[in-house]
């Protein structure tokens, strides 16, 4: 019997909401890691720009320290927005931090020697 699911386009896949979460907090992180290699760029801290386009290839070295960026700041912020869906679902149900009783709905306690 053939297999009649048909491979997934990306626009369809963007309508799973975990994937679309993923999707767009690995843009998030993308966007950091930028932003971070930028801002070194240009604030040049110890001579990083002088000594990566001292280089024959600044490219490469470009390309590198974007990838590492990016692959740090995307999963982290992934890995937030992961464990932030759990924290979200637990204050929506009644339970976690945010719903604590206030001191005048605690039942006071009796000190017993």
């Amino acid at each position: 019997m053939p297999d009649r699911r048909q491979p997934q386009s990306p626009r369809s896949l963007l309508r799973i909401p975990l994937f679309r979460l993923l999707a767009i907090n690995l843009a998030i992180g993308a966007c950091a890691a930028m932003l971070l290699v930028g801002g070194l760029l240009w604030l040049n801290p110890g001579h990083l720009r002088e000594l990566i386009f001292a280089d024959r290839a600044p490219g490469i070295a470009l390309v590198l320290l974007l990838a590492a960026f990016l692959i740090t700041f995307g999963s982290a912020a992934m890995g937030s927005a992961i464990m932030a869906q759990g924290r979200k679902e637990r204050s929506d149900k009644g339970g976690g931090h945010g719903s604590r009783p206030s001191l005048q709905e605690q039942p006071a306690r009796v000190r017993t020697k």
